[in-house]
């Protein structure tokens, strides 16, 4: 499978909980449009299959493209790519870029999936995050979305905001399944350094993220959506009715992508490549024909850690086959018995003939799992 991922990093404004890469200027989106065409062709060779399965538009906010400037975009794939209906092509969106007249310009131009950010339904929760929409749009773009014909939609929701109950949390889940959208995806809420409120916490304004709340709401999470007939599908995404992220899944299924603009990533089993994260010296770099990026050389160590953070977080788990065409030696198997039958034992691993994978139990220590079996 060949996955194409678009970095658009602009915002209207800055959310006080995201460290991904984006400018509230968008004196430069023209320019970067053209910049990001011209690294497509640049990149034309990265990707062996020339037939894509998903292209996404993430960010930043890519809703704030102007059709002519998503146009001009899909030209240049067309350019060196092919794809067909059954190509899934997703747009990130704000709840505020969604009315009528520009769901019909991105369904006209091929965009037959959105991702929409909408993070909570709770009017002082969308304040305190400092989000550019409010409770009312939240719920009318998907509506909106619907009745343009558009029916794969997924929402994102923030769990762990800080709150006197669950109730808040309880009501978002409730409006969620009410919409009949068939794909949420729900993150904790993080304190990341290079934010505002990383800055708040650091000058001791704001308190830590209180984990035993997270992992209430986490519960909360999956019982809520589970019993409402969505998988759980990975860590942080539940789809209904088979309706998984292709595009995402790919990611987790240690399949190769290509990544164009700013801070965009690539990966292709052998090496991953990393973008600039500056729109003023990539459009400097890319009008120089110079893909500003740094490549890592991934040895095979690296390769199963990738695999194995990646594997463990989806309901698929990890195979004992993909490990050993990795790993030929089974280092792994041997070196690291120890600590996998703990995990077995402890009910956090399941283990069988054709792999392993997470627990219900399990979930609750991902990352922390996956970073015990790494071989270092």
């Amino acid at each position: 499978m060949s996955a194409l991922y678009i970095h658009i990093p602009f915002c209207k404004q800055a959310c006080f909980y995201c460290d991904f890469h984006f400018s509230t200027n968008t004196s430069l989106k023209s320019e970067l449009v053209v910049a990001i065409c011209q690294e497509i062709h640049f990149q034309k060779d990265y990707l062996k299959e020339k037939h894509l399965n998903s292209i996404y538009f993430g960010g930043g906010t890519p809703s704030l493209l102007s059709p002519k400037e998503l146009e001009q975009i899909f030209e240049a794939i067309a350019r060196h790519y092919t794809w067909n209906q059954d190509t899934e092509i997703t747009l990130e969106a704000n709840p505020d870029d969604l009315n009528i007249t520009n769901i019909q310009n991105f369904k006209q131009l091929g965009v037959n999936r959105l991702s929409i950010g909408i993070q909570s339904f709770n009017e002082n929760h969308l304040q305190f995050l400092h989000r550019v929409h409010n409770s009312q749009e939240a719920e009318n773009c998907v509506y909106i979305a619907q009745n343009q014909g558009i029916s794969n939609i997924s929402i994102d929701l923030i769990y762990a905001i800080p709150a006197d109950n669950h109730q808040i949390w309880e009501k978002d889940l409730v409006k969620a399944i009410e919409l009949g959208v068939s794909h949420i995806s729900a993150y904790s809420l993080t304190i990341e350094p290079k934010t505002v409120f990383g800055s708040r916490s650091q000058k001791g304004l704001m308190p830590p993220i209180d984990d035993g709340f997270a992992a209430e709401q986490f519960q909360i999470l999956m019982d809520t959506l589970q019993s409402h007939h969505f998988e759980h599908y990975e860590i942080s995404n539940f789809a209904k009715n088979g309706e998984y992220s292709r595009h995402n899944s790919n990611y987790w299924k240690d399949g190769e992508y290509l990544g164009i603009g700013p801070s965009a990533h690539s990966y292709n089993h052998i090496s991953r490549q990393y973008n600039i994260s500056n729109n003023s010296k990539y459009i400097e770099s890319i009008g120089n024909q110079i893909i500003p990026c740094d490549i890592e050389t991934l040895s095979w160590q690296d390769r199963l850690n990738d695999y194995l953070l990646t594997g463990l977080r989806t309901q698929w788990g990890c195979t004992w086959e993909r490990i050993y065409q990795i790993d030929t030696q089974q280092i792994f198997k041997n070196s690291q018995q120890n600590t996998f039958e703990k995990y077995v034992s402890q009910g956090l691993l399941e283990n069988n003939l054709y792999g392993f994978k997470l627990t219900t139990k399990g979930k609750f220590f991902a990352d922390q799992i996956a970073s015990d079996l790494f071989l270092v």
